[in-house]
């Protein structure tokens, strides 16, 4: 469903400038420029949706800094109003990027991040648009060029079809599977969950919610 522009949406977004990164091509020089702690782990998000597990993951931990990024900026626009929302305890290690997937190499220098997140991207169901999926083995190249030696991608998906997809290239890939469940919720990795919007609206209708960590070695 194609979300409703936003009313004034780049008025609001421009009020959010202090946790934007408006220019990503600044980072391929010193992608821990936005933050003032530069010794913690780099993470990325690649779709943070409306930003609920960015302000949550930010806030509970407290060694990483996490860039959130998403493609739409209105959707961008919810999630950087709930990180301004925060106030005082809004954390100092979260920064956002409006853009596409497609340029993380333009933005990002070699082997600069720690940790990938990647929850609840778009399926891509039909088998001809497999290349467009956001674990194809095309992006798993490109996180492998953008991730340190050992970095981590950590996926969620709703949907089986995409979860054993992945499965297949992360292994044709020659990642090192960490971990892995189809049921997320009832796992031992339930209580330091930080759940999306979307991931919380399935759920609760009764959908399992599938998730792999894998290395990059």
């Amino acid at each position: 469903m194609r979300m409703r522009k936003k009313k004034h949406g780049a008025e609001r977004i421009a009020a959010c400038a202090e946790i934007l990164i408006e220019n990503p091509e600044s980072l391929k020089d010193d992608p821990r420029a936005p933050f003032s702690d530069r010794e913690k782990l780099l993470c990325l998000e690649i779709g943070c949706g409306k930003g609920n597990f960015a302000v949550g993951t930010a806030a509970a931990e407290h060694d990483i800094n996490l860039i959130s990024m998403e493609k739409v900026p209105d959707v961008c626009c919810i999630a950087l109003e709930k990180a301004m929302a925060c106030k005082e305890s809004r954390p100092d290690n979260l920064r956002f990027i409006i853009g596409d997937a497609a340029n993380l190499e333009e933005w990002f220098p070699p082997h600069s991040l720690d940790r990938i997140y990647l929850n609840f991207s778009d399926p891509w169901p039909k088998a001809g648009h497999a290349k467009r999926r956001l674990t194809h083995r095309i992006f798993l190249e490109r996180y492998k060029n953008l991730l340190k030696v050992g970095g981590e991608l950590i996926f969620k998906t709703d949907n089986a079809g995409l979860f054993d997809f992945s499965l297949e290239e992360f292994e044709a890939f020659g990642l090192e599977l960490i971990w892995m469940t189809r049921d997320l919720h009832n796992s031992e990795r339930a209580a330091t969950n930080v759940m999306t919007e979307y991931e919380k609206n399935f759920s609760e209708k009764g959908f399992s919610i599938c998730s792999a960590i894998v290395r990059f070695n």
